[in-house]
């Protein structure tokens, strides 16, 4: 699995992860950016048919837009990590 990918679906588990905590509704207008990644690391491949368990915790929200350490797994195994930053507009 490209890394690309694997960031992509650490960023929408961060958006889930910030909808559920903050009890926000969104609408047709609701937008959530991915605006930036700080310290990626891709530890080990990840290839088909491994289940790949995304974590991601909020590091703090300041101003509207939330910072999450995120990583993700493979058997236990780290396989990659990532700070990621990100906002909403229109909720």
């Amino acid at each position: 699995m490209p890394g690309v990918l694997i960031i992509e679906a650490l960023a929408q588990a961060a958006a889930l992860l910030t909808l559920k905590t903050a009890n926000l509704k969104v609408d047709s207008d609701s937008v959530y950016y991915f605006v930036g990644i700080d310290e990626a690391r891709f530890r080990k491949p990840v290839y088909a048919g491994d289940q790949l368990i995304l974590k991601v915790a909020i590091a703090r929200q300041l101003k509207g837009v939330w910072k999450y350490s995120a990583r993700a797994e493979v058997n236990d195994k780290l396989v990659t990590e990532a700070k990621l930053m990100c906002t909403m507009q229109g909720i």
